[in-house]
């Protein structure tokens, strides 16, 4: 039997909580409930209960809102209510799929309730529901026909569902139903004839398109992308000429978008290359400030021409000082024959510059200022920092330094030398040098502090952000609330080097909990949007959210985690109490009485640091509060902390490790390292199937990847080593290795991809670590392949040298130590500057002294080179 209703009295006091929640007079609402509940008669009143739940929710006290809500629920299981509160309640706590539950539950008791159904609509939408938010946005349309939210969504939901023409059908007739004069424009309506015809034009209706946006051609505020849309569909439609007449004056109107000038030459269909050239000589006439069309024609033009260009290109912008010149030439660097022009023709510019203070000795005219010999000497640094020639490209920047020393961006590149020189150290004092000279500047600020991260030096990274940081909050604290990706991920790898895995988790955890805030922060956008109308940014940002953790930076930090579980799967960290127990057992009574009392200093240490934090904690919520209105509360509780003590001893850390690597086999999927360490993972798990499926993926991105050879190799001598699989898995298994060895022992297969690639040192380092796998009584011979670094490798760099020490060092070929100081010294001539290859002496810890504390032995250091 249904409780009975509440009576006049008690039901308005029930109407004033329901005013006083959307007003977000919390402690108010309470006081009504109370009112109610004390009434013996309606102690027990489900609706009210649920109600104070809610309430209690909003205030942070989680818990007790459950138990309300619950008690509520229980008491009243009829009530509509009681299962809408409870799917708040659900949803406040991120658990979308159970408050879609208790949503459709209440909709069963009430199934014209407005409000169930757009709180569900925007559940389904969060959740990429499409089909159940298509049937929602149906039921809202047909109790509302009259709210324009009611139409947009739903033609929203089908444009989602690519079910383009029952899209444009909703569009076109709630269009009609607008009421807006021809000469009139209007924002709101412009946007959803933009938006109709972004439809169109994904539904590949290109006439449809062009003759729409010239019909509502001066109803549209956005004139700029009129043009754009014009030029796209002129250009499909193959109506060429009116197409190069749009991107002319799109051209004239920016003429520095790349975008116009490819439409212009699509348009035009130059068919010599004299007659590409005079397009760009005829804009570069009408616009003689504009860079692109003087810029653009180096891409394509070769021989003589090109050097008539580049001169004149070079000369303008060196005689101005500009310091990105190189960057806007870098992209011709993978044709040689280019850059032995640019090569050419600088350097002479150098001898002459020196000689005479011109170009060529050659000319009468205007001699040049000092400067353009500082610029020619820093184009030329990087120019030789590009072909890998450091020693040349450290010259130049020492002699642009010499003459000038005030200069911010000669220290900036010599930094850049020395990093990719492999000396970090060196390149994080030469950035600390850099920005001395403008402490105001953010940017050289960030990058100083980004290099002392990939030099392990943490501490002074986290003092040299605190200048541009909050006051009165540690700089580590305030980037994690301003979401510095940047600094977190190289903050987690840094760690990761350092093995201090708690501290690298913790950083990797943050920056997985920033693309978990970013996906969730879309849930305002979902009634905002079509509030106000802004329907193609809308659509654009649901495809995004889509995607999100494609970011780099999210597939850093996974993979920085991934490194780290499976590292602390093969090697678990020791219980710090189970090693004092077993070495208290070891002690005299002595020994014991002076371990015992260093314990007891350290535990008071550890507590009074642990009390300054929590003060500084209270601190910081009492600032927060200040800037909150009294009344106004957080509607969730605080995330769990991220302690690191408790993330580098998981439970299960291949469990965790697999939460990092879900998102990258969805959204990573063409990269093939996200499918080697789905192997890492599976191997350890000894899950064959998923182990096959990794390997055939990775093999399709990239047979010839040298880590995939190693998991092969590791896979198949697994296979072969458990005879107990089952019969149809190990069916599958065998069918599927024979298409990959086929019919080939391993040593073969082994041998045969060592003479594949034989001027790869990774490929041979691969080969070899395998070969000493297979068989360790030929570990002389692997250590050699391994080794071999001859004028015919093609990929002798500091990188792949620091793999192969690393690999030598960490156990790869078994015990050599010899070998490893043999190769160390061979690969110190080779690359005298990188620190990898240095001996280890004291007077390293000397270097950078103002920032040494941290730094690490040297073997870590070139990781992130």
């Amino acid at each position: 039997m249904p409780p009975a209703p509440l009576p006049p009295k008690e039901g308005n006091l029930f109407k004033r909580i329901l005013k006083c929640y959307e007003q977000k007079q919390y402690k108010n609402g309470l006081k009504f409930c109370k009112m109610i509940l004390s009434n013996p008669k309606f102690a027990e009143h489900g609706e009210t209960l649920a109600m104070k739940g809610l309430t209690l929710n909003c205030l942070g006290k989680k818990e007790e809102a459950y138990d309300f809500v619950r008690k509520g629920l229980r008491n009243d299981v009829k009530s509509h209510v009681c299962w809408h509160v409870y799917g708040l309640l659900q949803r406040s706590d991120k658990k979308y799929d159970e408050a879609i539950k208790c949503y459709r539950n209440a909709l069963k008791l009430d199934k014209d309730n407005l409000q169930i159904l757009r709180d569900l609509s925007l559940l389904q939408i969060q959740m990429r529901d499409l089909e159940g938010y298509r049937e929602t946005r149906y039921q809202l349309l047909q109790l509302r026909p009259t709210q324009r939210a009611s139409w947009i969504g739903y033609a929203i939901a089908y444009h989602l569902l690519k079910d383009y023409d029952m899209a444009l059908k909703l569009l076109e007739e709630f269009r009609k139903t607008q009421q807006i004069p021809p000469n009139k424009i209007d924002y709101e309506y412009s946007e959803l004839i933009l938006y109709q015809n972004q439809v169109m034009r994904e539904a590949d209706l290109c006439r449809e398109s062009l003759e729409h946006i010239e019909t509502y051609e001066k109803q549209i505020c956005d004139k700029l992308m009129i043009d754009e849309i014009k030029g796209e569909m002129l250009l499909k439609l193959g109506r060429l000429k009116e197409a190069s007449e749009v991107y002319r004056e799109l051209i004239d109107r920016n003429a520095e978008n790349w975008h116009y000038y490819e439409g212009l030459e699509r348009a035009l269909q130059p068919r010599t290359l004299e007659d590409r050239l005079q397009v760009y000589e005829e804009i570069s006439k009408r616009h003689p400030r504009a860079v692109s069309p003087r810029r653009l024609p180096l891409n394509f033009v070769t021989g003589e021409k090109f050097r008539e260009l580049m001169e004149k290109w070079l000369r303008v912008n060196i005689s101005k000082g500009c310091p990105p010149l190189f960057t806007t030439l870098k992209s011709l660097y993978y044709n040689t024959e280019k850059v032995s022009t640019i090569q050419e023709l600088v350097t002479g510019y150098e001898a002459s510059l020196k000689t005479c203070d011109l170009f060529s000795p050659y000319e009468n005219g205007e001699r040049e200022p000092p400067t353009t010999l500082l610029w020619v000497r820093y184009f030329l640094a990087q120019h030789f920092d590009k072909l890998g020639q450091f020693s040349v490209a450290l010259d130049y920047i020492n002699s642009a330094i010499a003459s000038t020393p005030t200069l911010i961006e000669l220290f900036y590149l010599k930094a850049k030398i020395y990093k990719h020189v492999g000396n970090l150290i060196e390149a994080a004092r030469w950035m600390d040098e850099a920005q001395s000279l403008d402490t105001a500047d953010r940017f050289i600020n960030s990058k100083c502090a980004q290099y002392m991260l990939r030099a392990n030096m943490v501490k002074e990274a986290e003092e040299m952000c605190s200048k541009f940081t909050r006051e009165g909050t540690s700089a580590m604290e305030n980037l994690n609330e301003m979401q510095g990706m940047w600094f977190q991920t190289e903050c987690a790898l840094a760690f990761q080097r350092l093995g201090k895995y708690g501290e690298a988790l913790k950083k990797c955890h943050e920056v997985e909990r920033h693309f978990f805030e970013i996906t969730d922060d879309q849930f305002d956008f979902h009634t905002y949007c079509m509030r106000k109308m802004t329907l193609r940014a809308y659509v654009d940002l649901l495809r995004l959210e889509d995607v999100l953790r494609k970011h780099a930076f999210y597939f850093k930090a996974a993979r920085a985690a991934i490194e780290i579980y499976l590292k602390l799967h093969d090697s678990p960290l020791a219980n710090e109490s189970k090693e004092q127990e077993v070495n208290s057992e070891n002690l005299s009574a002595k020994e014991l009485k002076k371990m015992l009392s260093k314990q007891r200093r350290a535990q008071k240490k550890a507590k009074l640091e642990e009390e300054r934090k929590h003060a500084e904690r209270e601190r910081q919520q009492k600032n927060q509060k200040k800037k909150r209105d009294e009344e106004e509360e957080e509607t969730s509780g605080p995330k769990e902390e991220l302690l690191p003590e408790k993330l580098e001893r998981a439970d299960n850390p291949l469990e965790e490790a697999i939460k990092f690597l879900i998102p990258l086999k969805n959204l990573v999927a063409d990269n093939i390292d996200t499918h080697l360490l789905a192997f890492e993972i599976y191997f350890r798990k000894g899950k064959f199937l998923l182990m096959l499926q990794s390997v055939k993926r990775a093999f399709a991105i990239d047979s010839n990847n040298p880590w995939l050879h190693e998991c092969l190799i590791r896979f198949s001598k697994c296979v072969s080593d458990h005879s107990n699989l089952s019969e149809v898995v190990n069916k599958v298994l065998t069918q599927e290795m024979q298409k990959i060895f086929i019919r080939r022992d391993l040593e073969s297969f082994n041998d045969e991809f060592l003479k594949r690639h034989p001027t790869s040192i990774q490929h041979q380092l691969s080969g070899a670590k395998m070969m000493y796998f297979l068989d360790s009584s030929r570990q002389e011979k692997a250590i050699a392949i391994a080794t071999r670094a001859d004028g015919t490798m093609r990929d002798k760099n500091v990188k792949t040298l620091t793999k192969v020490l690393e690999s030598l060092r960490d156990g790869g070929f078994g015990t050599c130590h010899a070998q490893t100081n043999d190769y160390r010294l061979a690969c110190h001539k080779l690359f005298p500057l990188a620190s990898t290859f240095m001996p280890l002496t004291k007077e390293d810890d000397g270097r950078f002294a103002s920032v040494n504390h941290t730094a690490p032995n040297h073997e870590v250091l070139s990781n992130e080179i």
